[in-house]
């Protein structure tokens, strides 16, 4: 893999930690703004509104734009976001931070992904995504737990500080590591009407694979922006082990994306039906078995291999299936799978108020992963045609 990839990985390191450190500390903004714990969690959501706007919208108004220069921009803004969003004591104003740093985050990814397919060719999409989200895990296994330390040890405010304080090297590595040609960033000729990229939206495979993308992850993110109070008050974990709740997590979720970044390209069906189906088993048993802390702990641990494995194969699918729209492509990617981070809290939010308690965001996730395999399961002729190499020009066709 080209050493650009792993650049633009130390960037998604630091904003996959803002995106998922809330899980950390609900409570504690919470008490400290004075809101009920389902309004805190729904900082999430409002990162994903951004991310889910912010993706295609920026991926547009820079698709001509050299890569190396709106992916600086991206950073300094999300920095700055994050100053602000530490110094505020509005929280509508911190509302707005989360979702101007999605805004900026969507537009970094979604760029990222484009770039990273031109990167490796198109048979290695699955390993240039595993690539980039193992950013995002890392920021599971180490970025999450620490902002929950220091959100503890010194309140929520330190860890957005920290992220801020990340985007530095992440500014200077970008701007003296990466080769704008390497990615063909510059090559206007190779660019299609936007209008013509924006009308794959409506081939078959690709909007079959986004709704599935989005219910997964709509599984992933309502579990996890709940998971510190169901180790707290149902499994009976002191605060101390949050951190390490998350670690598990994120352990399983970078073996996850690991794995299937060797098998999304040539072997998609296996991890998308097996995979699913296992991902549903996991998350009925987590909230069975909650109550446990040995079931519980090792229940997270799987589950993250399982939602990470199946979801970052599905974001491989979506860059296949875009091929025709190739500086769109990373945007639909992410937008799809936000639409699932909105729509995964609001849902697990309500549920806390069903009769299921701290439970009901683990049921959420078990009742959309499902539904994704319900679709899935007929419609992998589509997703994934038998006999069809993933050599680019096959799965681009619609």
């Amino acid at each position: 893999m080209p050493f650009v990839l792993y650049l633009l990985a130390l960037v998604v390191f630091a904003m996959g930690t803002s995106e998922f450190m809330l899980s950390g500390l609900v409570q504690d903004i919470a008490a400290d703004f004075d809101v009920p714990v389902g309004t805190a969690g729904t900082l999430t959501s409002a990162f994903a509104v951004g991310m889910v706007v912010g993706a295609p919208f920026m991926a547009a108004i820079t698709r001509r734009l050299p890569v190396r220069g709106s992916l600086l921009a991206f950073i300094l803004l999300f920095a700055a976001a994050h100053i602000v969003g530490a110094t505020t004591s509005d929280f509508t104003v911190l509302v707005v931070t989360r979702m101007v740093a999605a805004f900026v985050n969507a537009g970094f990814l979604a760029v990222a992904l484009t770039a990273s397919s031109r990167l490796v060719g198109p048979t290695k999409k699955g390993r240039a995504v595993a690539v980039l989200l193992a950013g995002t895990t890392v920021a599971t296994v180490a970025g999450v737990p620490a902002g929950a330390a220091l959100g503890a040890a010194w309140g929520w405010q330190s860890t957005f500080w920290a992220i801020a304080v990340l985007c530095v090297p992440a500014v200077v590595g970008v701007a003296i590591g990466f080769n704008p040609r390497l990615a063909g960033a510059t090559d206007e000729e190779r660019v299609p009407e936007l209008t013509s990229e924006l009308a794959q939206l409506a081939a078959p495979r690709l909007l079959v694979v986004m709704i599935l993308a989005a219910l997964v992850n709509a599984g992933t993110f309502a579990a996890l922006t709940f998971l510190a109070p169901v180790a707290t008050d149902v499994a009976g974990l002191g605060r101390s082990w949050v951190p390490i709740v998350l670690v598990l997590f994120g352990i399983g979720s970078f073996a996850g994306v690991m794995i299937a970044g060797r098998l999304s390209d040539r072997r998609p069906r296996p991890v998308l039906v097996i995979g699913g189906a296992l991902l549903i088993v996991g998350w009925v048993g987590l909230a069975v078995t909650s109550s446990s802390p040995t079931a519980f702990l090792c229940l997270v641990f799987v589950q993250g291999v399982l939602s990470f494995g199946v979801g970052s194969t599905l974001i491989t699918r979506v860059l296949y299936a875009a091929g025709a729209a190739p500086t769109m492509g990373g945007s639909y990617a992410t937008a799809a799978l936000n639409v699932g981070a909105v729509a995964g809290p609001i849902a697990g939010a309500m549920a806390l108020t069903t009769p299921l308690g701290l439970t009901g965001p683990v049921w959420v996730a078990a009742i959309a992963s499902g539904l994704a395999l319900l679709i899935a399961i007929p419609a992998m002729g589509l997703i994934a045609p038998r006999g069809i190499r993933s050599d680019g020009l096959a799965e681009s066709r619609p």
